[in-house]
């Protein structure tokens, strides 16, 4: 009997042995497989040796000028009363007593009929919406009509426009900042 005990201690042990031996593998198998997986979600490369960024280029200010240039000429300067804000309010022309003024000879010097209509031998029509502030000069510009379209009619006469002064328009006997609507006619002579 001592025997058949001694191999049934035997068989037990070697029994909760494998039995061990056999659940370490299956589960510790199975928290490998799931850490894997979930290490296969999250990639991080890295590398040591990596370069800074390059830094911004800063723009080369120039040197500033050494010596003065005195001028006899005093500069152009539009003093603002006070109250008054940079905004100009534009007034449309039924408000404005006397229109802007401009001199049509030299706004007709500086009109160029454009290359392609005038190979074409294409007549053309615009009309401008200047926006004159109160010293007379032309702030901004915009093409209400222009026929025909695109034939560079339009761009000839904002191009003539542009930095124009003239006399500013005048409303209740003061000089105002006004809206005016100029016709541009363009005729091959």
């Amino acid at each position: 009997m001592n025997e058949k005990i001694r191999r049934l201690i035997i068989f037990i042990f070697t029994a909760v042995l494998h039995l061990a031996v056999l659940f370490f593998v299956v589960f510790k198998s199975e928290k490998l497989a799931m850490e894997a997986v979930e290490n296969a979600r999250v990639m991080k490369l890295t590398d040591i040796d990596e370069a800074p960024p390059p830094e911004p280029e800063i723009p080369q200010v120039e040197a500033i000028a050494e010596n003065m240039i005195e001028t006899d000429i005093p500069p152009e300067q539009n003093v603002l009363a006070a109250g008054t804000f940079l905004t100009e309010n534009y007034l449309p022309m039924h408000q404005v007593s006397v229109p802007p003024q401009f001199d049509a000879a030299a706004i007709a010097a500086d009109l160029v009929y454009p290359p392609i209509a005038l190979r074409s031998g294409i007549e053309g029509r615009v009309i401008l919406e200047l926006f004159v502030d109160r010293t007379g000069t032309v702030q901004r510009i915009s093409i209400l009509q222009e026929n025909p379209e695109g034939r560079g009619f339009g761009e000839a006469a904002v191009r003539a426009f542009t930095g124009r002064r003239g006399k500013p328009a005048i409303a209740n006997g003061e000089e105002v900042s006004a809206r005016y609507r100029y016709p541009v006619s363009f005729r091959i002579k």
